[in-house]
């Protein structure tokens, strides 16, 4: 069986202070909180979802907000650095709206490409790139507009402890084809306009330690759920361990960790954020699955209080 993932479905990554999270992501970077819910696993938790206008796959960044998250190392077995794209253009508007926010930066060039460069509040690695592929997103907030807004991920770069494993998996279960090496990486591309550059370090890298300013995990694409059972019949064929399917309420998952030690997940497209609060209003109200609503004044006291807010500096 032969089987190809459009491209990067979302990232998840922890971070202590949810309200610094929010800001950020939010407030600095313009993107939509198009859900707030919890960690399924861990309901004293906020799960916090930022993407485009509806949440589209390939825009979607996730967080598990939690102060008592040790601080983590960046290293094998995880996403590297994540990357956005936005319009061709708007590189020089980025640079100015990190500075006015004091956000350090700095630029790099990878096959071909400029990256602008930086860290957020706990330290997760992230780039800018401009690139003409992928749908404009229709989300404006704040002192981002929607000619210079983030597309969604333009791919990610994976440190691997055992990089030719990785990149094994990358084209003989998930269908990416390599297209590059440049230095001290190798490209790889998926069949999708966007979350579709996949670069991986080609030499191994030291564990990496999980926390606070790390990526958990990086998932992939599948069409349906049809598509979605296929899937995880194909990782078995291919000697790797999935999880059974799991309902996470927007999409179902899969979860596998590769032998370069990163943990990846596939999920479904369908059925988004819509399905459990209406469009113009996503991201606005706790929501929680219908097996946790009964323990939801429990759940809602545990939790700090958010708010999406115009930066002062956009004011």
């Amino acid at each position: 069986m032969e089987k190809h993932t459009e491209g990067i479905h979302h990232i998840t990554a922890f971070v202590k202070n949810a309200q610094k999270n929010v800001d950020f992501y939010a407030g600095i970077l313009g993107l939509r909180l198009v859900k707030k819910t919890i960690n399924f696993d861990a309901p004293e938790v906020y799960h916090l979802y930022f993407g485009n206008e509806s949440g589209r796959p390939g825009t979607v960044i996730t967080f598990f907000p939690y102060e008592l998250n040790r601080k983590g190392r960046i290293g094998g077995g995880q996403v590297g650095i994540t990357t956005y794209i936005v319009p061709l253009g708007a590189l020089d508007f980025w640079k100015d709206r990190l500075e006015s926010f004091h956000v350090p930066y700095s630029l790099k060039t990878r096959f071909n490409e400029n990256y602008l460069t930086f860290s957020d509040q706990d330290g997760l690695q992230l780039e800018i790139v401009e690139r003409e592929e992928g749908d404009l997103s229709q989300w404006s907030f704040g002192g981002v507009s929607i000619d210079k807004a983030i597309k969604g991920f333009g791919g990610a770069v994976l440190f691997s402890t055992a990089p030719e494993k990785t990149m094994n998996v990358l084209e003989q279960v998930l269908g990416l084809q390599k297209v590059n090496q440049e230095g001290d990486f190798i490209r790889y591309k998926s069949t999708g306009s966007i979350g579709n550059v996949i670069d991986v370090n080609i030499a191994a890298m030291e564990w990496g330690i999980s926390g606070a300013g790390t990526v958990h995990h990086i998932v992939w694409r599948a069409k349906d759920d049809e598509d979605h059972a296929s899937w995880r019949t194909h990782v078995q064929e291919h000697g790797l361990q999935p999880t059974p399917i799991i309902d996470r309420q927007y999409f179902n998952a899969i979860y596998f960790r590769e032998e370069g030690g990163i943990l990846f997940e596939i999920a479904t497209d369908p059925p988004g954020f819509a399905v459990d609060e209406q469009s113009d209003v996503l991201g606005e109200k706790l929501m929680l699955p219908e097996w946790f609503e009964a323990e939801r004044a429990e759940i809602e006291k545990g939790l700090s209080p958010i708010q999406v807010r115009v930066m002062e500096s956009d004011k």
